[in-house]
């Protein structure tokens, strides 16, 4: 099962180490820029409606019912994470732009799939873990750009008006429409799942070459040493530490059930690469958005290994408690 589960991200894995790697030797130049920078934004308006076609109004209901688990996790996603992000981007230790993505990544929702997978294999409570992603990543379109706007100022990272207009048409305006054309869509949206990851997957690449494109003209790799990334997979690996030991210890003090005390670990301490890299692109300069997302691309990768770990024992621990319990009766 775990093998079934990463099998799900390791051709995604390459394919964002090949766009980086694409944007570092034929980064877009001269007339090419506005073109890939049209494309990309297109691509963001898309990947935004698509979300908004998937999402159901009995995901938001569930989610507003079981308040107490659902209230936990988003604490955990927009109030102790954006705190710790602001302890680690003030460790004098990174380029200040990036010091700034490890910021950043913190002030973002929850993934969905990999959250679900998770406490799927952990023997958590699946539905309680449906509902709360698909909230995290609701709150998100409006929570992210509010706190970025609250924390990044200070952080060096521009945010205009003119940002504000752009999460207004590019995020908040196709999310809107996608929901409100569920009705006509959605059951095409649901039988071709396939299809529309693949147009996730197509948006991020793109984001992210127009992001590294930029960066590698502006000299990001003159700015990132082999000591910055090694120094930043070990924040980005503390991080996750921090906010997975606070998760297993508020699950404990809340009382919550072994079933929601798991959808609390995995969907609190999950950050979502497919919205943090859509919303870089519209709310950051182009020439800062390849290093903000580096800590965000490299969190994302290091979550999937270590939670992956954890669900596999949880799982198997679950499994041999319920057969021992079997086994008595």
């Amino acid at each position: 099962m775990i093998a079934r589960i990463l099998a799900i991200f390791e051709p995604f894995v390459l394919a964002l180490i090949g766009t980086v790697l694409l944007a570092s030797l034929l980064p877009a130049r001269g007339i090419w820029v506005p073109i890939m920078d049209t494309v990309a934004d297109a691509g963001i308006v898309l990947l935004f409606f698509l979300h908004g076609a998937k999402l159901s109004r009995e995901a938001i209901f569930e989610g507003v019912r079981a308040w107490r688990l659902h209230l936990a996790t988003l604490s955990v996603t927009y109030v102790v994470f954006p705190f710790l992000g602001l302890g680690f981007a003030s460790l004098p230790v990174m380029p200040e732009v990036m010091a700034a993505g490890i910021l950043f990544l913190t002030l973002l929702p929850s993934t969905v799939q990999s959250s679900i997978a998770f406490t799927s294999i952990a023997r958590g409570n699946v539905a309680a873990a449906v509902c709360g992603a698909a909230f995290s990543n609701l709150l998100g379109i409006f929570l992210t750009p509010l706190l970025v706007a609250l924390f990044m100022q200070k952080a060096g990272v521009g945010f205009s008006a003119a940002s504000l207009e752009k999460i207004l048409l590019q995020l908040l305006l196709p999310f809107v429409l996608g929901h409100l054309a569920r009705p006509l869509i959605g059951g095409f949206v649901a039988r071709h799942k396939t299809l529309v990851g693949r147009v996730d997957r197509t948006s991020i690449l793109l984001v992210v070459y127009t992001a590294f494109g930029a960066a590698v003209v502006e000299g990001i790799w003159q700015r990132v040493s082999a000591t910055d990334l090694l120094l930043l997979t070990l924040l980005c690996s503390a991080l996750l530490a921090l906010v997975l030991s606070i998760s297993m210890m508020l699950g404990r003090l809340l009382g919550f059930s072994r079933a929601d005390a798991t959808v609390l670990l995995f969907a609190g301490s999950k950050k979502s690469l497919a919205s943090g890299v859509p919303m870089a692109g519209v709310l950051f300069p182009a020439a800062q958005v390849g290093l903000l997302i580096l800590p965000l691309m490299l969190f994302h990768q290091i979550q999937l290994i270590v939670c992956a770990v954890i669900a596999r024992h949880m799982g198997k621990k679950a499994d041999a408690e319920a057969a021992a319990e079997a086994a008595v009766v």
